[in-house]
């Protein structure tokens, strides 16, 4: 028989961890709030009940230490639905809100159940939370530990990714959808994939409707702790946990790393006219940065609320959760969404040392995983090349920030749009960022490479569209980034003429090819491979349709790209020369030897960097300290961003190598590429001309 309330000689006292703690005789509810006056708990028998099964009250002397209450349920066990239920002062404008009748999910709850339910009576029915048994049988599944020099990143969305009926797979949209497409990724040669948002976030709205915009995305987190349960096959409470770690299994197992986008900057809670969920029913003050006395709420985020990250409980948290999918869950690292947020104190000012980030940097448990962050925010914080710098006097520069690279985005696409001025920017950049990270002692994998991301336009958009259509949005096309750096070549949107549409093909081809063969780790998004489209929405946040769905079709209609791509990424994997550890110096590195790295003008001579976009770049294979296994090769570029054809001279040091062609962007495939490093060598001539707009890519034979 189940026994609802404690008995005195089964009480446990376990006060952490916090959430709901499975033991062999029942459940353990820990939570944290200071102002609370009294807490309750409410259990549930279903998912669909609108009304708790028991309400347990926490008894405030026996129920209470300090600032966290603690109750022990014996009788209950994994799959039990939960709330918690908090009374305590209701003053909005000190930043209380309190409210007695609201029912609560757990900031701990490791998953949810449900949606919201409708609520004739105005009290709010969120999701229940789930009473998870973390067991899972990972048959020795162990982190990759694969080095971030050596990483290829793969962006998808999860439901995106399969939800399309092109994609042929069983279950649709889900986590079990992706590991039908792991054969794919594999072959593709990508190394990682970065899942956007799976913390658990809004399906319906507060009321139990579909909203007519829905959160696609899923950038408006819930629960921090908890997969999202609509990505999950099976509707048993508890199931996309297992589901999940069946995903990160298979996919280790395919050798493919997994990296979460996590938004530890803002929830779904809103500001002051948003719902009472979680967080605000707890302790407002402190999970928030509050403004106005505590009567508004600081909006870093652009969301409405900021998460009060440098605040101990909230670091705590946040620290605790990224253990959380480490352990539990084995990802291999994690994108943090807007992260000088979390260089803010808690009154929001940036901080020279966020204690926050030096404990995720240092912490033992997170040292084998990629922590990469987009160093900015909606506030105006830019930190691209600066994040995660600590300024102690003993401190050393912390090892783990990478970050988005954002000025590589810029610059690339200015360069190959053909924007004046560009020539030593596009060089800088494609040698990995020493302007950025080299001060500071960091490494060229520090910084995260990428021409498209899932916010803006796609590859095939980038080059198809001059100005942003989010008309399907809803708001009047005033969303979404107006500077896109864009071109459309002649026609806006999609076209049968064929200068443009070649153009255009050979453009896409330039940004992959600068992408994987960059120092620097590169990114990509899923799609952009096959040329997917957006319809020239460059924000669909809220596009849960076939503008964001991966269609399956283009992978065969485009299947010379995705030939290219897929070449570059092997070579990529294959050559040290284009990943290296230690940024280049253009310095011999012995007596009678070649510089890792020397530039020319497109006559062979010395490079003019105020001249126009064209230019030759030669890159020395490593030196067998750095290349152990002399698996690598030298590398030569020919690059020329003007609209015009040029003749190029190679300069007197390549002369004496022998040369194979490995990408051209001009020439039509199977010609564009050559996978097996068999090209035509350079006309005897040592002469050639480079259409308009492309690039050439020479690697030297290896010795037999």
């Amino acid at each position: 028989m189940l026994m609802r309330y404690p008995h005195p000689e089964l009480q446990l006292t376990h006060v952490v961890p916090f959430g709901a703690v499975l033991h062999e005789r029942g459940v353990q509810f820990v939570v944290f709030s200071r102002s609370a006056t009294a807490m309750r708990l409410l259990l549930y028998d279903r998912v669909e009940d609108p009304e708790p099964a028991d309400i347990i009250p926490f008894d405030p002397d026996t129920d209470r230490w300090g600032d966290v209450w603690s109750l022990f349920v014996p009788g209950i066990g994994p799959g039990q639905l939960y709330h918690f239920q908090a009374e305590g002062p209701f003053d909005p404008q000190h930043g209380q809100w309190f409210d007695g009748r609201a029912r609560l999910i757990d900031p701990y709850a490791k998953a949810l159940a449900g949606d919201f339910l409708p609520s004739p009576d105005g009290i709010i029915r969120p999701p229940k939370c789930v009473v998870v048994d973390d067991y899972f049988d990972w048959e020795g599944d162990r982190h990759l530990k694969r080095d971030l020099s050596e990483t290829i990143i793969y962006e998808a969305h999860v439901r995106g990714f399969t939800r399309h009926k092109s994609s042929r797979v069983e279950y649709p949209g889900t986590y079990l959808g992706i590991i039908e497409k792991i054969p794919y990724l594999k072959e593709l040669g990508v190394t990682a994939i970065e899942l956007m948002p799976v913390h658990e976030f809004p399906i319906r709205d507060i009321w139990g409707n579909l909203p007519a915009r829905p959160n696609y995305w899923g950038y408006d987190p819930m629960a921090f702790f908890a997969p999202h349960r609509g990505y999950a096959v099976s509707s048993e409470p508890g199931a996309q946990v297992r589901e999940f770690k069946q995903m990160v299994k298979a996919l280790h197992q395919a050798g493919i790393e997994v990296i979460l986008d996590v938004v530890f900057n803002h929830t779904c809670e809103g500001n002051e006219h948003g719902p009472v969920l979680s967080f605000k029913g707890l302790e407002n003050r402190v999970y928030y940065m509050l403004t106005n006395g505590g009567s508004g709420y600081a909006n870093y985020s652009g969301c409405g609320n900021t998460i009060n990250g440098n605040h101990p409980i909230v670091r705590e948290m946040i620290f605790h959760c990224l253990r959380h999918w480490v352990h539990n869950y084995h990802v291999d690292g994690f994108r943090f969404d807007l992260a000088s947020i979390l260089s803010r104190d808690r009154s929001g000012n940036l901080t020279p040392n966020p204690p926050l980030l030096e404990m995720i940097a240092e912490d033992p448990l997170l040292a084998d995983t990629k922590i990469i962050a987009e160093a900015w925010d909606a506030a105006g914080a830019y930190q691209v090349g600066s994040f995660g710098m600590f300024r102690w006097p003993d401190a050393q520069t912390p090892r783990h920030w990478a970050e988005w690279n954002g000025r590589y985005r810029d610059d690339v696409r200015r360069f190959w749009r053909g924007d004046a001025g560009m020539l030593g920017a596009f060089a800088t950049r494609l040698s990995g960022s020493s302007d950025l990270y080299e001060h500071a002692g960091r490494p060229p994998y520090c910084s995260i490479n990428f021409v498209t991301s899932h916010d803006g336009f796609t590859m095939n958009d980038l080059v198809t569209y001059r100005e942003k259509h989010n008309e399907a949005n809803g708001e009047n096309n005033r969303d979404g980034e107006n500077n896109n750096y864009s071109e459309n070549y002649g026609v806006e949107g999609p076209t049968r003429r064929r200068e443009i549409s070649e153009v255009r093909a050979r453009q896409i081809r330039n940004f992959f090819a600068t992408l994987l063969l960059s120092q620097g780790v590169p990114m990509f998004v899923a799609g952009d491979e096959c040329r997917r489209t957006q319809r020239g929405n460059n924000n669909a946040y809220c596009q849960d349709n076939e503008i964001s769905w991966f269609d399956w079709n283009l992978v065969e209609e485009h299947q010379d790209l995705v030939r290219f791509v897929k070449a570059l990424c092997h070579f990529r994997r294959q050559q040290p020369t284009v990943r290296r550890k230690r940024f280049l110096t253009g310095i011999p590195p012995r007596p009678g030897a070649l510089p890792d790295v020397s530039w020319y003008s497109p006559l062979g001579t010395a490079v003019d960097w105020h001249g126009d976009l064209a230019l030759i770049a030669l890159l020395t294979a490593p030196e067998p300290e750095e290349d152990p296994e002399q698996r690598a090769a030298d590398v030569m570029l020919l690059v020329n961003a003007t609209a015009s054809a040029r003749e190029f001279i190679l300069p007197p040091v390549a002369k004496g190598t022998r040369w194979r062609l490995f990408i051209d962007t001009a020439a039509k495939p199977p010609y564009d590429v050559y996978p097996d490093l068999d090209g035509p060598p350079p006309p005897e001539s040592q002469r050639m001309v480079l259409a308009g707009r492309s690039l050439c890519c020479y690697v030297a034979e290896r010795p037999t």
